[in-house]
Order: C-alpha cells, then structure tokens, then sequence
C-alpha cells in the first residue's frame, strides 16, 4: 500500500509540473492531456481543455506525486487539508529547497531550529501548495 499526493490545480499544473522538477530535482514520468484522452459524444471535451492536464506523475526522490488539472467549471478549492512534508537529513539541503519554493510563494512559517527539528518550516508555494520543511534530528 501507498499513499501518493494528488495535487489538483486551476489550469496551471503543466507549469507546476516544470516548477516542482526544478526544485526538487524530480523526474516527470509521464504527462496526459485532456486532449489525448479518448472521447465519446456522450462526453467531449471543450477546446478549452484540450491542453490541460488529465493525468501527470513525477518522481520525487523515492516518492511520487501525481497532478491534474481540474476539469472546466468544476475549480479547485485551496485549502490546507493536505500538506506534503519533504524530509531531510540535510538542514543545508532543508534551506536550499525552502528558497527555492519562495519563488512566488508565501512563508507561512520561517525556517528555524525547533525542538524536534534543528531546521523546520512551513511554505505555501505559488500554486497555493503547503510544504513542511522538517530535518530529522534532535536538537536537545
């Protein structure tokens, strides 16, 4: 059994898609599109959303993370229900991808040295999704 995060998003989960490979050095294992989905009359899809995602998944380390884009007229709602916690065994590392997920992102929590973490912070990045930053280790 595996939990995988499923990030649903307004359009814009191709530029996620480039975005979360950068930072995170992520391999993209696959893109569809609503356009190369099959379609029947009962069902086509609108020219609108002929180039949004239907499906995408990108390796993250040993982890994976699966997009799409919602479908037109039916938007995701941001919310803080799921974060995604990215675990380091690196503060050096820990800070670096805390940087770089500022880029157009918003720090809900700086980075800094907890009791139960010497480097823990939380980051709403510009696709509205939350991270928690944590590196193991105790610092008492």
């Amino acid at each position: 059994m595996k939990f995988i995060p499923y990030l649903q998003l307004n359009g814009n989960a191709s530029e996620a898609i480039g975005f979360y490979e950068k930072v995170f050095h992520a391999e993209n294992l696959g893109v569809i599109t609503f356009g190369e989905m099959p379609t029947t009359p009962d069902f086509p899809f609108p020219e609108n959303a002929k180039d949004l995602v239907s499906h995408a998944m990108i390796k993250v380390g040993e982890s994976v993370i699966m997009f799409s884009d919602t479908f037109p007229g039916q938007p995701a709602q941001e919310g803080n229900l799921v974060t995604i916690c990215v675990t380091f065994d690196n503060a050096d590392k820990a800070r670096q991808i805390f940087d770089a997920l500022q880029d157009g992102g918003q720090v809900e929590m700086p980075l800094a040295e907890m009791g139960f973490s010497p480097a823990y912070g939380v980051i709403k990045d510009k696709f509205g999704v939350t991270f928690q930053i944590y590196t193991e280790g105790n610092q008492g």
